[in-house]
């Protein structure tokens, strides 16, 4: 029996010939990402059981995103401790502010994450990777294990193979796609289990998209307790890979496979609370706003920036709207720059920030005040996301987030659209 590509990596990393759903594995990864917010907590458990050293520094990876502007002195004092203990361990890949960007973002832009890597990172939304052909596992608070002796055991998934088929309406994104597919997998719609599954992505509409698109797609499923989300893999060229083993056998096992039609979904908004609470557009129609976010792991890619900037098209954002953007990394903003993206964005009375998570990282930067209400592009909108508990976060794509910008209200992207965008699929 052939086994897929979740199988294949776990396999690999492992130094096993093959492994099978439920197996426990041991598997070693090409590399640790912890991200700015738990550097100085590893540290102090490490140090707390006598550990000074960490095993094979060299593949870790210390990325500063949550806390790019210091807005505390408690912000500070953590960026100064971090620096510290990247030294003290002789981390391989420390990136300070200004130096990398979102995490989840530009390990790929760099190749410091490739196609066939394993790796376990802190954070859930390494699942990003997953759009080049690369497998992050989440360890969460279990990364002080793989620091301290180099793995953490792990149960080898399911896997679930979704394949997209149809044509979409112009204005409708893949971050869409993947709030809908949330909420219909979330509420049981379509008949499969996720929970601790890869999802493997295939079929014709997801061989169109573009690297951005993937990561949308490999973003949105991941709050609703998928652990991991396989697109086959692409060249540092945004190329198919030629790659063999990165494919899953024509004989592999899945657990359940779904063939979804596109071709009639409209333009998706994520009520407070979930990223699965998935309704269409118009059923929050005329939603006043206060506050805008285009950004985050989700959606802080060039061609998310590209998409919302054709659709302002010389256009103001609304009077008493806040519309805060955050290029997902340093290569990002220099292109925005260089190609007038970050200009017209500034025409239009948004407010730029540095790479990084913005106020998706709990409000750190353009944080919503008490009963506030925003539209944005964050990875997740639970209460308190952004600032005050009782602000409501509503989630959207990057061309529902700028048409809503625009108009001072919640409102379906498609009626803003130039004419020559109307008939295209966003990346």
């Amino acid at each position: 029996m052939g086994m897929t590509l979740a199988e294949k990596f776990l396999a690999r990393a492992s130094g096993k010939p093959s492994v099978k759903p439920g197996d426990i594995v041991l598997p070693e990864p090409e590399l640790v990402i912890v991200h700015d917010g738990y550097v100085e907590s590893a540290h102090r458990q490490l140090a707390e059981i006598g550990y000074r050293r960490i095993t094979r520094p060299e593949r870790v990876a210390f990325v500063t995103d949550h806390q790019v502007i210091y807005t505390s002195a408690a912000s500070i004092a953590r960026a100064h401790a971090n620096r510290r203990i990247a030294k003290d361990w002789r981390i391989g890949h420390f990136y300070d502010a200004g130096q990398g960007g979102h995490g989840h973002l530009f390990p790929m832009e760099t190749g410091l994450v490739r196609p066939g890597m394993f790796l376990f990172a802190y954070d859930m939304h390494c699942t990003n990777f997953g759009a080049i052909g690369a497998f992050a596992m989440r360890a969460g608070p279990s990364v002080v294990s793989v620091l301290a002796t180099g793995t953490t055991w792990t149960v080898v998934p399911h896997t679930l193979r979704i394949l997209l088929h149809g044509e979409p309406s112009g204005g409708v994104h893949p971050r869409d796609v993947g709030f809908w597919l949330a909420g219909q997998l979330s509420a049981g719609q379509l008949g499969a289990d996720f929970d601790y599954r890869v999802v493997e992505f295939g079929g014709p509409f997801c061989e169109r998209l573009s690297l951005a698109g993937r990561v949308a797609l490999c973003n949105t499923l991941t709050e609703i307790g998928v652990l991991n989300i396989l697109f086959p893999p692409l060249s540092p060229t945004g190329a198919p890979s030629d790659d063999t083993w990165l494919y899953s056998d024509p004989d592999a096992c899945y657990e359940a496979t779904l063939t979804l039609d596109l071709s009639q979904l409209a333009p998706q908004v994520a009520l407070p609370g979930s990223p699965d609470r998935a309704v269409p557009v118009a059923d929050t129609a005329d939603v006043r706003i206060d506050h805008a976010y285009l950004g985050s792991c989700g959606s802080g890619m060039y061609e998310d920036f590209q998409a919302a900037a054709e659709l302002l098209a010389g256009s103001r954002v609304a009077p008493g709207v806040r519309f805060i953007v955050v290029p997902g990394t340093i290569e990002t903003a220099k292109r925005m720059a260089r190609e007038g993206l970050a200009q017209r964005f500034l025409d239009a009375g948004a407010v730029m920030l540095p790479p990084g998570c913005g106020p998706c990282a709990g409000g750190a930067g353009g944080p919503l005040g008490p009963n506030e209400v925003s539209i944005s592009t964050a990875a997740t909108n639970g209460a308190g996301r952004m600032g005050a508990k009782d602000a409501h976060c509503y989630l959207g794509s990057p061309l529902t987030v700028a048409a809503s910008a625009i108009a001072g209200r919640i409102v379906d992207p498609r009626g803003s659209l130039r004419p020559a965008l109307r008939n295209t699929v966003s990346p």
